[in-house]
């Protein structure tokens, strides 16, 4: 690839307006020239690398759909590339508008290759994952180490990566008195390899190298908060807002290079604590896009966590969080299948789209009042097709209803013919207009 600066911030500066942004304009329901104002000023990013060919282009950001995204990818213990790839397929079935392969143990190349062979949605890495599992130990890896996966992986076509680059050396002492302290894979293993060798994290060292390259294959830098807090004890402590205001200065950084970023946020919040996060974000951020993993809201649910993530992030969308990490009943427990995939993938996608009608986004509310109005009219078909997951809804109905009445009763088995109050209404209203 040519060493030049082709991302879309760069494009938008100049006033081009590229395929990606007039599709994304089409999509969200804005003028193209609107959308490409916000690529400029850095409020909406379009995770694009050009080496990803099958790419079918989001945007991220100010006054869009939150969008949310699906983690995929193996341990060193479960899964292997037919799994992944059935997760993916899964991920886009149900809605995902983008995922991230974070896999950790064996044949991590070709699983990544096949991931974004396969996908029409941005693809997104943690660079130091696969750093990690390519050696012995952490310690083992250089500065030079860190920095060349994340080309590597950029020449394989990541759309986004997850960059800690906020995790300061300074910023160590401060987990000290955490209940949980750093629950970041990245975020530890950073803090990990800088103690042991007394020095600087290299990704903020060297992050001018990191924009580099960034900004030769438009890759979306998603600025990672390595010590989010793991618990709802650890939420906007010094460690956390410390970090964020760092994030706020490498974002200007890579604004100044054209480099699109995001910024990645909590993890474990109370409810009341939520909308000052974003705001938060907002300040020290200039108003980037902000990609939370929940958070949830509460610490008690393993086995629910899609739950309690999805609350927060209704609650974070609302206030203005653009992307939604989601969460998998296994949160916590394992390595979610292509079941816990789905089910995370529906809880996540409620979330945003509550949060859509809350912000006021035109038209977020359209489907609702006509699968309303199906639902009136007893027109089951209509509303399997306009609910998140038509399947499963089908399957629930067909579970107590007999084949014959399954599309044609105007009741369902929950009251019965005697007890429906929308049929009790329909025949009152009836009569009213007689």
């Amino acid at each position: 690839m040519k060493n030049s600066n082709i991302t879309q911030m760069s494009m938008a500066r100049r006033g081009i307006i590229t395929q990606e942004m007039q599709t994304v304009a089409e999509k969200e329901g804005i003028q193209a020239e609107e959308l490409r104002q916000r690529v400029a000023n850095g409020t909406v990013a379009i995770p694009a690398n050009p080496l990803h060919r099958t790419l079918d282009p989001i945007g991220i950001g100010e006054k869009l759909h939150v969008k949310i995204n699906a983690n995929i990818g193996n341990s060193e213990t479960t899964s292997c590339i037919t799994e992944e790839v059935e997760k993916l397929h899964t991920s886009i079935k149900y809605g995902a508008d983008a995922v991230m392969d974070l896999s950790t143990g064996a044949d991590i190349d070709n699983i990544r290759m096949a991931i974004i062979n396969e996908s029409t949605i941005p693809v997104g890495t943690v660079p130091i994952y696969q750093s990690s599992a390519e050696v012995r130990h952490i310690f083992d890896l250089t500065a030079d180490d860190f920095i060349g996966m994340v080309e590597h992986q950029a020449r394989q076509g990541v759309d986004f990566m997850t960059i800690h680059a906020g995790v300061l050396r300074d910023f160590l002492g401060l987990v000290k008195g955490r209940v949980t302290g750093i629950v970041s894979r990245g975020g530890s293993l950073l803090a990990d390899w800088m103690q042991h060798h007394n020095r600087q994290n290299p990704f903020y060292e060297h992050f001018d190298k990191v924009l580099d390259i960034c900004s030769r294959y438009d890759v979306t830098i998603s600025l990672g908060d390595g010590l989010r807090p793991g618990c709802l004890a650890d939420a906007n402590d010094k460690a956390q807002i410390g970090e964020l205001k760092v994030l706020g200065e490498l974002t200007k950084r890579a604004w100044e290079r054209d480099v699109q970023v995001m910024i990645e946020g909590p993890g474990h919040v109370p409810m009341h604590l939520i909308e000052e996060n974003v705001r938060l974000e907002k300040e020290y951020c200039h108003n980037a896009p902000f990609y939370v993993l929940g958070p949830l809201v509460t610490d008690i649910a393993p086995g629910y966590d899609h739950i309690t993530g999805a609350i927060g992030s209704a609650i974070a969308g609302a206030a203005g969080a653009d992307f939604l990490c989601y969460v998998t009943p296994k949160e916590h427990l394992g390595l979610p299948d292509s079941d816990d995939v789905r089910t995370g993938i529906i809880a996540f996608k409620l979330a945003a789209h509550a949060a859509d009608i809350a912000r006021g986004v035109p038209g977020a509310r359209d489907r609702d009042d006509e699968l309303s109005r199906a639902r009136m009219a007893f027109d089951w078909e209509r509303q399997f097709e306009l609910s998140l997951d038509p399947d499963r809804a089908r399957e629930y109905r067909a579970q107590t209803m007999p084949d014959k009445e399954f599309k044609e009763s105007k009741w369902c088995s929950m009251c019965g013919n005697k007890y429906c109050a929308l049929r009790i209404t329909n025949q009152l209203l009836s009569r009213m207009e007689g």
